[in-house]
């Protein structure tokens, strides 16, 4: 069901995070080009027709694999179809990768707030500072992340891969989950991210004249930043916004 727009990919990794969390790697047959922090959106055959949904691409365009971060609908239309690839498994891609939640280049300070999955556009633009600044390239980007999950193994492997890299001193990275009592053993920060957004970016000294941010993931997060954000005096075109779904609305990624 190949159809000029698209281009074949296949499935060479899945690394399950949870029951209802996983990351998958694709090869795609033709490298395709995109700015770290935009999406792709991929389809899966289904009794004849193409089921697409977009997801945000985790790794960077430096990276020859696409990773994807995605949470499993239970009943979804989609994404049980995408639990139900194997190794070798191949989906189709539109070659036209779009999105705006890329990286401001004029700005230094760049806060980023996601829920769960949508750390994914953050660890692509992080993944492609790393990767550059190993290359030689000079910047004065820094970076505050702060992660918000329910549980501690929702962050997947992107806890340790961005702690490992606020070791060189260009990313703070600040994990919080809003379910502490469950987890008894956890050191880390608590509660949800709009609740502690002021705190850090105040810490760091992250604010209206020096800073833009980024919000991804679960809608109301995304709308609690915003308005706490706009009372510090940010304008609305210093923060970027991207929801997974709306409150309203069943998940598209289904």
């Amino acid at each position: 069901m190949a159809k000029a727009d698209h281009c074949s990919a296949e499935l060479i990794d899945r690394r399950d995070v949870s029951g209802s969390l996983a990351i998958f790697r694709f090869l795609v047959a033709e490298q395709p080009a995109f700015t770290a922090g935009q999406f792709a959106t991929i389809g899966i055959a289904a009794d004849g027709d193409l089921l697409e949904r977009p997801y945000s691409i985790v790794s960077s365009p430096y990276e020859r694999f696409l990773e994807l971060f995605v949470e499993l609908v239970p009943g979804g239309v989609f994404t049980p179809r995408l639990w139900e690839l194997k190794s070798g498994s191949t989906i189709l891609i539109r070659r036209r990768i779009v999105g705006q939640l890329t990286l401001c280049p004029a700005v230094n300070c760049h806060l980023m707030l996601a829920t769960v999955t949508g750390v994914a556009p953050f660890v692509s633009i992080l993944r492609t500072q790393q990767i550059e600044r190993a290359r030689g390239a000079e910047s004065k980007h820094q970076f505050l992340v702060i992660h918000g999950a329910s549980h501690s193994a929702d962050f997947g492997p992107y806890l340790s891969e961005l702690e490992e890299l606020s070791h060189a001193g260009w990313l703070r990275y600040i994990p919080t989950i809003s379910r502490p009592w469950e987890e008894a053993n956890w050191k880390g920060e608590t509660g949800r991210v709009e609740g502690i957004v002021r705190k850090h970016a105040d810490q760091l000294g992250f604010d209206h004249s020096n800073s833009v941010a980024y919000a991804c993931g679960h809608p109301q997060m995304v709308a609690n930043v915003k308005d706490i954000l706009e009372r510090a005096r940010f304008l609305k075109d210093q923060i970027s916004e991207e929801e997974y779904f709306t409150l309203h609305d069943s998940p598209p990624h289904e």
